[in-house]
C-alpha cells in the first residue's frame, strides 16, 4: 500500500509542474512596442505567436484612449456599448488606466479604443492565442 501512495504523491506533484510549467511560460508583449497603443495598429500582432495567459500590456494617454475588449462584431463595426465617459457597458470591459496589463483567453481576443474615430482609425487589435 505505500508503494501505491508513493506512486499517487509522484503523479500530483507531477501535474502540478506541468501547470507551474504553463503558468511560468507566460509571456508578456506591450502592444505597439515603444510607441504604445495608437493608432494603425492592426498589424502589430503579425509574425506573434501568442498563448493562452500571455498578457498584453497597453500604453496610453487615459486623457486621449481607452482599451475596450470586444467580441468579433465590436471589432468589424468599431462599436462598444458605452456611456459618454467612454466605459463600456453591456458586456464589453473598458480599460482606462493607460497602463493596462490583460490576460489573453484562448482562442480569438479583440481590443479597440471606444473615443470617436479612433477605432476606425485603425487604433484596434484582434489577437488570436492558442
Amino acid at each position: 500500500m505505500a508503494q501505491g501512495r508513493g506512486i499517487s504523491a509522484m503523479m500530483i506533484l507531477f501535474f502540478m509542474l506541468v501547470l507551474y510549467s504553463e503558468m511560468a511560460q507566460a509571456n508578456t508583449y506591450v502592444v505597439g512596442d515603444a510607441a504604445g497603443w495608437t493608432f494603425n495598429m492592426t498589424s502589430w500582432p503579425n509574425g506573434k505567436s501568442f498563448r493562452a495567459g500571455d498578457i498584453l500590456v497597453f500604453n496610453y494617454n487615459p486623457s486621449y484612449h481607452n482599451v475596450v475588449i470586444v467580441n468579433a462584431a465590436g471589432y468589424n463595426s468599431c462599436s462598444a456599448s458605452h456611456d459618454n465617459s467612454h466605459s463600456a457597458s453591456n458586456g464589453s470591459k473598458a480599460y482606462q488606466s493607460g497602463h493596462d496589463h490583460i490576460p489573453l483567453a484562448r482562442g480569438a481576443n479583440y481590443f479597440i479604443c471606444s473615443f470617436p474615430g479612433h477605432c476606425p482609425a485603425n487604433m484596434k487589435i484582434a489577437v488570436n492565442a492558442a
